[in-house]
């Protein structure tokens, strides 16, 4: 098994000098310490990838003990592009990805585990406008993911699992990919060839997305609570 965290972005939206995944927890920790820390439970250090891009030294200095692959055109690409890169670096493994800015409950990861299916994490109390949203087939596998589906059963919140038989498929569908597409553009393009991902609902543990301001306020307030 191996474990990718997607942090090349430069992360506007939450008016940040550094990465976003940089970003301090009233905890006391960053997102992506936590991240990491409990990515541990499930893989060993060294099946840790990293792809960075904007302000790469800062996360490499604070993670030296990581594995890194750089997108060199972070500024003009979005995530399919950057998880593309990394899958490159996979070979007969399983994979957890997730987005460098996800606050989440390290249960979220066990539940995914359990899964013998690709899947993806996702929220079934919440369908947010700006989200990524979904829908599934009669199968109960995932027909539609991204921020314009219509009568959405819920939102992705950005952490998935790809078993190894399917990764050659989502390769080639992430390839296929504007520059500017999310990595669920893949996804869908994969399930039109036959991948079978399954939502996972985690809607009853932390596991949030920081985008703004707002969301990293309600991610502290959750974790004043545990």
């Amino acid at each position: 098994m191996k474990a990718i965290i997607l942090a090349a972005g430069i992360g506007s939206r939450l008016g940040n000098p550094r990465p976003k995944p940089l970003t301090q927890l009233t905890t006391g920790e960053t997102i992506m310490e936590r991240q990491v820390s409990y990515l541990q439970h499930v893989v060993s250090v060294n099946d840790i990838l990293i792809v960075v891009g904007f302000k790469k030294d800062l996360i490499m200095e604070e993670f030296s003990e990581l594995t890194y692959v750089f997108n060199n055109v972070y500024d003009r690409t979005n995530t399919s592009k950057s998880l593309l890169k990394a899958l490159r670096k996979v070979q007969d493994e399983a994979v957890f990805w997730l987005n460098g800015d996800v606050v989440f409950d390290p249960k979220v990861l066990t539940r995914l585990m359990k899964s013998e299916t690709s899947c993806m994490a996702v929220n079934t109390e919440s369908v947010g406008e700006e989200e990524v949203k979904y829908t599934i087939s009669e199968d109960g596998s995932i027909k539609e993911v991204s921020k314009i589906v219509k009568n959405a059963l819920g939102e992705s919140v950005g952490i998935n699992k790809v078993i190894a038989s399917d990764i050659p498929l989502l390769i080639k569908m992430l390839e296929r990919c504007d520059d500017n597409d999310y990595f669920e553009r893949g996804i869908e393009f994969a399930i039109e060839r036959g991948l079978k991902i399954y939502p996972i609902d985690v809607s009853d543990m932390l596991c949030i997305e920081v985008d703004f301001t707002e969301d990293l306020e309600k991610a502290n307030e959750e974790l004043s609570k545990a």
